[in-house]
């Protein structure tokens, strides 16, 4: 790269990574093909930010190594929808990003509504902590509710307390107040969940896995074969979702 070449982007870092495993795949004669991210995002409007890790490294070099974006777990409780639907859509999030809490707020109830709510697309949701160590606790809360079947409830709750602007604060009692609000039905079990080691690590793991793809900002948005990279608008989503199920035949 010469001092002219402009720095690759997260989403452009991750196509590289996940085409070198597409090929590797392929010499190796593996029976299916990751579904990979491929096409980055278009530019961004400045209407529609990304929130990014206020320390980042440099971009991760391209390797073999690239899981499936996708889990289709039935026992995930961070997924909503159909788990057989014709696509999923993958979002990475911090707990304490402003644009994550404008795209849940503004776009994702368009999104459920039009797609997940009709078994069209699969919703995964993937946890960072980009913004300190509130952000962590405010991921092991959303997972100790989603241990109780209320991750969606949560995220909810949470995301429509956010500040328009600014990273909100997470106190240990807020957290608790939003496991109220959100209809946690154990909040004894709640509260000690939020000492746990093991849902703490979970989420730097999480956060790790995130880095490695090269998601250095929030919200990011896999589907299939292309991304979108922070707040968009609901038609951008529209045309992402749809191009998608295109290619899937529905």
């Amino acid at each position: 790269m010469t001092a002219f070449d402009p720095a690759p982007t997260p989403a452009q870092t991750l196509t590289a990574k996940l085409r070198r495993a597409r090929i590797l795949n392929i010499v190796l004669g593996a029976i299916a093909v990751f579904l990979l991210v491929v096409v980055i995002a278009q530019s961004l409007p400045s209407a529609a930010p990304a929130a990014e890790a206020p320390t980042q490294g440099a971009v991760p070099t391209p390797t073999a190594e690239a899981p499936e974006i996708a889990k289709r777990d039935p026992a995930d409780p961070f997924a909503i929808g159909d788990v057989d639907a014709p696509v999923v859509l993958v979002e990475w999030a911090d707990f304490r990003c402003p644009f994550c809490a404008v795209v849940t707020n503004q776009t994702l109830p368009a999104v459920f509504q039009e797609y997940v709510d009709k078994g069209l697309v699969r919703y995964e949701f993937r946890d960072v902590a980009f913004f300190g160590d509130e952000s962590i606790d405010a991921a092991v809360a959303a997972r100790a509710a989603g241990e109780q079947g209320k991750f969606p409830e949560y995220m909810q709750v949470l995301f429509a307390a956010a500040p328009e602007k600014g990273h909100p604060d997470m106190p240990r009692e807020k957290l608790i107040g939003f496991a109220q609000e959100a209809g946690v039905p154990d909040l004894a079990k709640f509260e000690a969940d939020l000492d746990r080691t093991d849902l703490r690590d979970a989420v730097l793991a999480s956060t790790a896995e995130a880095q490695r793809l090269g998601v250095t900002s929030v919200p990011f948005f896999v589907a299939g074969d292309k991304a979108i990279a922070g707040a968009q608008p609901l038609d951008t989503f529209r045309q992402l979702l749809d191009e998608q199920l295109a290619a899937a035949g529905e």
